[in-house]
């Protein structure tokens, strides 16, 4: 992919409801290397939870809502892996047979993951004027295996001099929650999560960093309940945080 001059900003429900400072700063890091970023006002579900639980004409009417929101030909950044992966991956499967599925593949191609853009796409070259710090990383599920995003992560904190990553005994084990999974599941989603929690507090790191929001959410809910002292930030966040 070309470096383009303009993007859109894909929000997601997580980031617009629960974690807008990420949000924010994933945009103030594109604007910082020169990107016009456009936000479309109207946006709003990827359709990803209808879709997960069997409910696709549900599915269907709010991924179509989204679809003439990013008509010019540039990219659409995604702040999480997940969200990301139904725009890209589910979004054809979704429109099979509908009138608009062509317009529905051509949005779902533009669809890149924001990690990935930025280490990627852009290449940016980080300078870390941080303290010195221990970190633990979360790489999502779909960051992993349906994005196949998770190195951006790691390539960007590799730029950081004065970050650690500590290397817990559960990296590619997922953290248990899944979306509606969580809710469906309850008993073995709060097994794989104290699983992880666990792993990730054994380690000296003092904050927990990921793509999605939601894996975030389940990490840093259970530590809390647990009385364990872990933060949990977005990769956007974070990064902002130690290059400002």
């Amino acid at each position: 992919m070309s470096t383009p001059s303009r993007v859109y900003f894909f929000g997601t429900c997580l980031i617009d409801m629960l974690y807008p400072n990420a949000g924010m700063a994933a945009i103030t890091l594109l604007q910082r290397e020169g990107l016009e970023v456009i936000f479309p006002q109207n946006q709003s579900c990827c359709g990803q939870p209808a879709f997960n639980s069997g409910y696709r004409d549900e599915a269907l009417k709010v991924a179509r809502s989204q679809l003439n929101l990013f008509n010019e030909d540039i990219p659409i950044v995604v702040p999480s892996a997940s969200c990301g992966g139904m725009m890209l991956h589910h979004w054809p499967e979704l429109f099979e047979g509908q009138p608009d599925r062509q317009l529905a593949c051509d949005v779902a191609a533009r669809v890149v993951e924001f990690a990935d853009f930025l280490a990627n796409t852009l290449q940016v070259n980080l300078q870390d004027k941080g303290e010195p710090t221990y970190i633990a990383v979360h790489h999502s599920c779909s960051a992993q295996r349906e994005m196949n995003v998770a190195s951006a992560t790691d390539k960007l904190l590799a730029q950081l001099n004065e970050v650690t990553v500590e290397r817990h005994q559960r990296p590619t084990e997922c953290c248990g929650f899944g979306g509606t999974f969580a809710v469906k599941q309850p008993d073995i989603s709060g097994a794989m999560v104290e699983a992880k929690t666990q792993a990730i507090c054994a380690t000296s790191a003092k904050s927990v960093i990921s793509q999605d929001c939601g894996c975030l959410m389940n990490i840093t809910g259970y530590a809390e309940k647990q009385q364990h002292d872990l933060k949990g930030q977005h990769i956007a966040e974070f990064l902002l945080e130690r290059t400002s």
